[in-house]
């Protein structure tokens, strides 16, 4: 049997993602331009929230968006129960040919995945689970040993699309993010290059590394002749204040201040963002930005950009990696990254 994305016939295709983070679709953007490059006859739909619509339309791949309103066992948002019946009929109404499961490790995603009504459904296989039968050759067992970029690029190819190497990030700037970029350079002094991001927010609490520690890293950027710039989204303001007012050097706050494409420049012209593991990470991959990553429970093998422009650093601790948002015992992984550490890494990558 022909893999269907090799298949001409293959003309409309959901990628089921339900994904609320930046990062996450920032990932997923590698294996849509290699499929938009290798099949651009193909209409892809991606099937996540409708408030990610703002994210979806910066990704800069031609994709469509079918509001998901939840389902129980999906835990990225809310549960529409009264809207699951016009969900399935638009879904059932745009034809596809092929439904992918692109979520990850949650059967749940292929219960969603089935209900679109497609003419074949596949995708990731999910731990534990398997396939209907007939189906095995369209799905993928979840690959936990790769990357989340390289993860989708090898469902993609494990269904035909042909093989293109390493899965490479991206994000499109447009000339009114220049103009916005400028205008902020301009308006509190910063210069290309001369300026550290720090970047303490994070949707869990256990991916925030502690207050006095993000205080102390400016403060050795800021000793080295760096200005230091605080950065996150509006609901992060407490956060970012607490870490200004806890330096002795001066920093920039710019905390809900940017828009995305705003931040992203930001991160571009910088020395070097710090921040947690956490979409401002991923957006630095996107747009080439030297980053240190200081990661508490999330995982470095599926979340951690490869090459000499980015850092890990990590908890010395066995019980990290972990699934928990927040932490049911003393938060000892956090301890365990130490902020001389995490400036050197910085230093040493706004050096390179």
């Amino acid at each position: 049997m022909t893999p269907p994305l090799a298949d001409p016939a293959v003309r409309r295709v959901a990628l089921v993602r339900l994904r609320v983070g930046l990062g996450d679709l920032l990932c997923t953007v590698p294996a849509l331009r290699r499929l938009h490059a290798a099949r651009p006859d193909v209409e892809v739909t991606l099937v996540t929230f409708g408030r990610m619509a703002p994210v979806v339309a910066r990704l800069g791949v031609p994709v469509a968006l079918l509001s998901f309103p939840g389902a129980p066992g999906v835990p990225d948002g809310p549960v529409d129960a009264p809207g699951w019946t016009p969900f399935t009929a638009a879904a059932r109404a745009r034809g596809f040919d092929l439904a992918l499961q692109a979520y990850g490790d949650r059967p749940a995603a292929n219960r969603v995945t089935a209900a679109l009504g497609a003419r074949r459904t596949g995708g990731f296989a999910p731990t534990g689970w398997d396939p209907p039968a007939g189906t095995e050759a369209l799905h993928l067992r979840y690959p936990l040993h790769l990357h989340e970029a390289d993860r989708h690029v090898a469902l993609l190819e494990h269904l035909g699309l042909p093989p293109g190497g390493e899965a490479v990030m991206g994000f499109p700037l447009t000339a009114d993010d220049e103009a916005e970029h400028a205008a902020t350079l301009a308006a509190h002094g910063l210069e290309r290059g001369r300026y550290a991001v720090l970047h303490p927010g994070a949707s869990a609490p256990t991916r925030r590394w502690p207050v006095g520690r993000y205080a102390a890293v400016g403060d050795a950027l800021a000793a080295e002749g760096l200005a230091v710039v605080v950065t996150g989204v509006s609901s992060e303001r407490d956060v970012s204040g607490r870490v200004v007012a806890a330096m002795r050097a001066p920093a920039v706050d710019l905390t809900g201040a940017t828009g995305l494409g705003g931040l992203a420049a930001l991160l571009r012209d910088s020395a070097v963002l710090v921040g947690n593991d956490t979409g401002s990470a991923h957006l630095a991959a996107a747009v080439g930005a030297r980053s240190v990553t200081v990661f508490l429970p999330g995982d470095p093998v599926r979340w951690a950009h490869p090459g000499p422009r980015h850092r890990a650093l990590t908890p010395t601790v066995a019980c990290a990696p972990c699934p928990h948002l927040a932490c049911p015992i003393e938060f000892r992984c956090a301890l365990t990254v130490e902020p001389a550490a995490v400036a050197g890494a910085a230093l040493d990558l706004a050096a390179s």
